[in-house]
């Protein structure tokens, strides 16, 4: 009885009473919305399903006592799709955040959407640096790589190595010209000079004008500013032209392990690429892939793995939180440490950027190839403070230098 009756006495007097945890219609939803049967399907896709599902496993099955469940979608990269599939997730179905999110254009739309219903928002899969620089938001964050990251490593690494003058390849959308404009940046800030580029549609099976105009450039460098199917199909074509043969050097400025896989060592090998995670580094990374493989018959690549880790830290969030709120989850992702087996030592900025290392790969040679899956030699580590930007420099509006 003393306990009611020094509640009241709380009350009384008008104070609040310590707030019990609360979530939103006794479920914490969390949908995985990506790209499931097209150009990049592989590079996230149904594996990312599989990868939040484990995080979900892993982390228990439930936070503040309410269950937690896993819904995914194929937006088919097209914003339109995304963003009346989030629509229908948030203002229907109780979603409470979003994870993935393949492809620029359809991730800059959904995270403005979540800004304006407070949800929250996890990328993993598109690439614009857009996404914590002009076009951030307040519950929207960024965790694997992105475009000025992978232009300090792939991008640094080849220009270090003499490759000073670039012809880009570039996917006709809001990713390509990022990833572009980022690698221009850092190759020219390093001496260097770009000597055209060319535009391609999403998921071109054609690459033969697009190539010929990379060859007649006489660029040392042909960056592939594209993904998925896009990059392989390049680098297939490029072969037959020669172009590597002929002296130039391909730089897939995002490519994974997924892809890699998909062209074979004998296609892929010599490439240089930068991901933020490699199954094969150290033990925790070993033990965490034979787990994804012992359910998808693969290995993970930097998405998946990222898929993984952002799911794991939103729990952590809501847990610490008290709550599904999205604005109280996004402050408690931007105090906590990420220390998983995607990211040792990672933090959050005030941008929403997850900051952490990342890594320079070449792949093998067939013939240095010991085991299946066994494609990549690391040559360097590239630490987060210089692979991302600092939030007061992104460009994000609240963040920057007054």
């Amino acid at each position: 009885m003393k306990r009611y009756a020094v509640a009241a006495g709380l009350l009384a007097a008008g104070l609040a009473l310590p707030a019990a945890a609360q979530v939103s219609g006794n479920v914490v939803k969390i949908g995985v919305l990506n790209d499931q049967s097209g150009v990049y399907a592989d590079y996230g896709g149904k594996w990312s399903v599989e990868a939040a599902k484990m995080a979900v496993e892993d982390f228990g099955g439930k936070v503040l006592g309410a269950p937690i469940e896993i819904v995914s979608a194929d937006h088919q990269n097209k914003p339109d799709i995304g963003s009346n599939i989030a629509r229908q997730w948030f203002d229907v179905d109780g979603v409470d955040m979003i994870s993935e999110l393949t492809t620029s254009s359809v991730a800059l739309a959904v995270q403005a959407l979540a800004a304006e219903k407070h949800k929250v928002t996890i990328t993993s899969g598109a690439v614009t640096a857009d996404l914590t620089g002009k076009a951030c938001s307040p519950t929207g964050f960024h965790w694997a790589f992105d475009t000025h990251a992978l232009a300090v490593g792939t991008g640094g690494a080849l220009v270090d190595q003499g490759g000073d003058t670039w012809f880009f390849l570039t996917a006709d959308y809001a990713f390509g010209y990022s990833l572009e404009d980022q690698t221009t940046k850092f190759v020219t800030s390093k001496g260097g000079k770009v000597l055209g580029s060319v535009r391609h549609p999403l998921n071109t099976t054609d690459f033969s004008s697009f190539l010929l105009q990379a060859q007649a450039s006489g660029a040392k460098v042909v960056g592939l500013a594209n993904a998925g199917l896009d990059t392989a199909n390049a680098i297939k074509q490029a072969a037959e032209f020669g172009i590597v043969a002929g002296g130039q050097k391909l730089a897939g400025l995002l490519f994974t392990l997924a892809e890699v896989h998909g062209l074979g060592l004998q296609a892929a090998q010599g490439l240089v690429l930068t991901e933020d995670f490699y199954w094969d580094r150290n033990d925790e990374s070993r033990a965490f892939a034979q787990r994804f493989f012992a359910r998808t018959q693969r290995m993970p690549n930097s998405v998946q793995a990222s898929e993984y880790s952002s799911v794991l830290q939103y729990l952590k969030a809501v847990q610490a939180a008290g709550t599904d709120d999205g604005d109280k989850v996004a402050a408690k992702l931007k105090e906590l440490p990420v220390d998983d087996v995607f990211a040792h030592g990672g933090k959050v900025q005030a941008d929403g950027r997850m900051v952490h290392d990342m890594y320079l790969f070449q792949v093998k040679a067939p013939g240095d190839s010991t085991k299946p899956w066994d494609y990549y030699k690391q040559l360097a580590t590239i630490p987060g403070d210089q692979a991302f930007l600092s939030a007061e420099t992104s460009g994000c509006p609240a963040t920057a230098k007054k």
